[in-house]
């Protein structure tokens, strides 16, 4: 064989060594640029119930609070009750007030009032005197009754005006020990049969006329209120549905909107925004005994229903977007790859949302559709 003929072969052999390395090559390559599937997280689309509501942060309260104030100024004794104690309408003694205590006399005044008793004593011998003279001349009938009488009386007044000016000597540690003998004390009992919610003035001291002393009320009879903004508070009415969550509890309690206040007023949230509160007041359900624990100024969350609907097909709120036209839609996993569905919607809460037209139960969907997200892209579940 020719060098010619031997050529042909050599080139035959070369290219029969490296395809299957060119093959291998390109298939790499094909295979690494290819289109590979989205990681999304997907949900089922199930059917149930559905329930919009307005929650907020509320508190516990009892209904009717009464505040025992001093009804005289004086100087009260500690009180020894404490939040918790029972009281008896009419006879629990809540606080005892004793008069209060004279002032000090600095040495001015003392000066002074010692001056007015010597005065006054001056006074009173004299009228006493002049008493048993007046006794003496009615006697031989010198002087008339009416004039003994005048005379008297003129003793007497002496002997008072004298008591008055060694009143102004007192101290207050004499008056203390008088008191402790013989004290003319105010007793202030309860108004209503409860329990002590709680000791605004405990320690024994000085008190005002309308000081307030003592909370009282019944723990049992309690209610909630929970401040929400205007714009959900428009949407409620009294008699709604009420769940009470987060009390403490296993079991969340029942309740109804008893009252809606007319007016509100400004609170600034954490975020420091002015918002417009208003006070919605919540009668619990069922028997005192399922809230025992429950007290007065206790946190719960009362949940107000405003809608349900019963059997309904939904949708999470993380699934629904607006199309390009303004729709809403979803992206429906069919076979591994992605597949636009525009839906319509009725009742939705913060979580889900009630799908009228568009999707059946069973369907997947796909949350949170990013931009790799297309019409037949394919899908993989994130792990």
């Amino acid at each position: 064989m020719t060098v010619a003929e031997r050529q042909p072969d050599a080139r035959r052999r070369r290219v029969l060594f490296w395809l299957p390395f060119a093959v291998a090559t390109v298939l790499a390559l094909v295979w690494s640029f290819r289109p590979q599937p989205v990681p999304v997280d997907m949900v089922e689309i199930t059917r149930g119930t559905l329930e919009v509501s307005v929650s907020d942060e509320g508190r516990t309260r009892v209904r009717n609070v009464y505040t025992v104030s001093a009804p005289v100024s004086g100087v009260m004794q500690r009180i020894t009750l404490k939040a918790g104690d029972a009281v008896v309408a009419g006879d629990t003694v809540i606080a005892r007030i004793e008069p209060g205590d004279p002032a000090f006399l600095d040495a001015r005044s003392e000066s002074e009032a010692l001056a007015a008793v010597r005065r006054a004593e001056a006074e009173r011998d004299f009228a006493r005197a002049e008493v048993e003279r007046y006794r003496a001349l009615a006697q031989s009938r010198t002087v008339s009754a009416s004039e003994l009488d005048a005379a008297e009386r003129r003793a007497r007044m002496a002997g008072a005006a004298l008591d008055e000016a060694r009143a102004r000597l007192l101290a207050p540690s004499e008056v203390r020990r008088r008191q402790r003998t013989d004290c003319d004390c105010i007793d202030v009992s309860s108004p209503i049969s409860g329990s002590v919610l709680g000791v605004l003035r405990e320690s024994e001291g000085v008190v005002a006329s309308g000081t307030p002393l003592v909370e009282v009320g019944d723990p049992q009879d309690i209610e909630v209120v929970v401040d929400l903004l205007s714009a959900d508070a428009v949407r409620i009415r009294p008699g709604m549905a009420v769940r009470i969550d987060a009390w403490g509890g296993g079991t969340p309690l029942g309740g109804r909107v008893r009252r809606i206040e007319p007016s509100g007023f400004t609170k600034v949230s954490a975020l420091g925004i002015e918002e417009q509160r208003v006070n919605v007041l919540i009668d619990f359900d069922g028997s005192a005994d399922e809230r025992a624990q429950l007290g007065h100024g206790y946190r719960v969350e009362p949940r107000i229903l405003l809608a349900a609907a019963h059997d309904v097909v939904k949708a999470p709120r993380a699934a629904l977007f607006r199309d390009d036209d303004g729709r809403w839609a979803v992206f429906v996993s069919e076979g591994g790859r992605a597949r636009l569905r525009t839906v319509e919607i009725g009742l939705g809460n913060g979580l889900e949302a009630e799908i009228t037209r568009g999707l059946d139960a069973g369907q997947v969907v796909v949350l949170q559709p990013g931009d790799r997200v297309r019409e037949g892209v394919g899908l993989r579940p994130r792990q």
